[in-house]
């Protein structure tokens, strides 16, 4: 019985990366994640290890994270700050925008339908805001602040933010450097060869 339930457990859990910062033990982890970055990159342009970048930071790859609690009189939990949720922090309105868009009923505690969404945001900030799909300081900007508030320049005043999207820039080089190592490897799991 004990062996039973342990393997429905084991079969309900999500995959949660334990090297967040090593873009090919991610990947060897997952191989499945590693084909939806690639469909995700072949789909909207978006370089693989920005959009890595950007969800490490935004969820450190948890499917299920909410925005941070708010509370009334300061002690009782009153829902969420924002309705940011699962792995690319997506909002409910441009969640909704992006289903409706790309026609998807996808959820945002899915990893494929997650790294498609940040794909398609830095997609459309390209189009909208000539921020190259390889820069990933600007596209964190704007992905964090919003297309308009990034055009506003809201960020400049946040010096917080300002570091937090220098932080996203060095990990997507690092994952950049890391994936040129194992693509191969990557490549062939996917298509069927064993590691």
């Amino acid at each position: 019985m004990c062996i039973l339930i342990s393997c429905l457990l084991l079969g309900c859990s999500t995959y949660r990366p334990s090297n967040a910062n090593d873009l090919c033990s991610i990947f060897r982890g997952e191989t499945d994640w590693y084909e939806d970055a690639v469909d995700a990159n072949e789909r909207w342009g978006t370089p693989i290890w920005v959009m890595m970048a950007i969800m490490k930071q935004e969820s450190s790859f948890r499917h299920d994270v909410h925005a941070p609690r708010d509370y009334l009189l300061g002690f009782i939990p009153w829902g969420y700050k924002s309705s940011a949720y699962g792995f690319a922090q997506a909002k409910d309105e441009v969640w909704g925008e992006y289903r409706a868009e790309v026609n998807s009923g996808g959820s945002r505690d899915d990893f494929g339908d997650a790294i498609d969404f940040i794909g398609w945001y830095t997609h459309k900030t390209q189009r909208r805001l000539n921020i190259s799909k390889w820069d990933a300081y600007n596209q964190y900007l704007a992905y964090h602040e919003g297309r308009g508030g990034y055009s506003r320049g809201t960020y400049r005043s946040k010096g917080w933010l300002i570091n937090v999207a220098k932080k996203v820039k060095l990990q997507a080089a690092r994952y950049n450097t890391q994936l040129k190592t194992c693509k191969s490897d990557l490549d062939d799991a996917i298509d069927g060869w064993f590691f």
